[in-house]
């Protein structure tokens, strides 16, 4: 049998909480992190390379840490600035494919030089534990901002772990490797489950609940993509966070203030999930 660990984005949050559910499941007796596939996106991306590099346990622990809001009023406006930037875009496109086109090629026109993807290189490096791929397999997606073409990075591609997670989570500017130009995973699908293609057990963490910003009839929501794996042979089981805990997950999801919280919450959901994951798992 064959298990898939799909890691969907959700900010700073969304990481916290993912790590958390993580480690609730582990003290419960689930590894999740010794699936035979990581697939992460956006966020996500950065789970996946932490949960390949350390125990689940000092991950979590460190998510407890309180950290200070940074930023303030400026850091709320641009957020809020990028998600009706990026909104309008899609409200234009006329299926997926046009929608990351023209993303691309928005975000490559916020950077023209790619002088900005040393500086938030350095920020995703400090976030990872090793900046090797592992030994294990892990598929990180990405956006090529040129082509609007769908791109999964691993091990075997030629690129860094370090720039695949930036490229991952670059949801403002366009991330520069080389000469290429990459923008956010979930631009590809949300949660990108359909990578797990083939595999028995598929387990998706997904901090924004499902939710989409796509119309449904482009078939890039994590419902479709989990019919799509089931119709196929594979058994699927999601987590979303549980109730109350909204106000982690949406505008807020870059607050790192709300990273303990969010933690707190997954690791709870994750004890409880635990015996009926087990069975599930295995």
């Amino acid at each position: 049998m064959t298990t898939a660990l799909v890691l969907a984005g959700g900010g700073s949050t969304g990481n916290a909480w993912s790590l958390g559910v993580a480690a609730g499941l582990a003290d419960g007796g689930l590894d999740v992190a010794a699936a035979d596939v990581l697939i992460g996106t956006s966020a996500g991306s950065t789970t996946a390379a932490q949960l390949a590099a350390l125990p689940i346990a000092e991950l979590f622990a460190a998510a407890l840490e309180p950290v200070p809001a940074r930023g303030g009023p400026a850091n709320a406006q641009a957020a809020a600035d990028n998600m009706a930037r990026t909104a309008a875009i899609i409200a234009g496109a006329e299926d997926a494919g046009d929608m990351r086109r023209h993303l691309g090629a928005a975000a490559i026109a916020l950077d023209l030089d790619g002088e900005r993807s040393a500086h938030w290189r350095s920020i995703v490096g400090r976030r990872l534990p090793e900046t090797a791929w592992p030994a294990g397999r892990m598929l990180i997606t990405a956006v090529d901002a040129r082509t609007g073409e769908p791109v999964v990075f691993d091990r075997d591609s030629g690129v860094d772990l370090a720039d695949a997670v930036a490229a991952s989570c670059s949801s403002g500017f366009a991330y520069a490797i080389g000469d290429e130009r990459y923008i956010d995973g979930g631009y590809r699908r949300n949660e990108n489950a359909d990578l797990a293609a083939g595999f028995d057990r598929v387990l998706v963490f997904s901090p924004f609940g499902g939710r989409s910003r796509h119309p449904l009839s482009w078939g890039t929501d994590l419902a479709t993509q989990v019919s799509e794996l089931r119709a196929e042979g594979s058994r699927v089981e999601v987590v979303f966070p549980g109730e109350g805990t909204a106000h982690m997950f949406g505008a807020t999801a870059m607050d790192v203030s709300l990273r303990p919280e969010a933690a707190q919450r997954g690791y709870d959901q994750g004890r409880v999930l635990a015996g009926e994951l087990i069975r599930f798992w295995a």
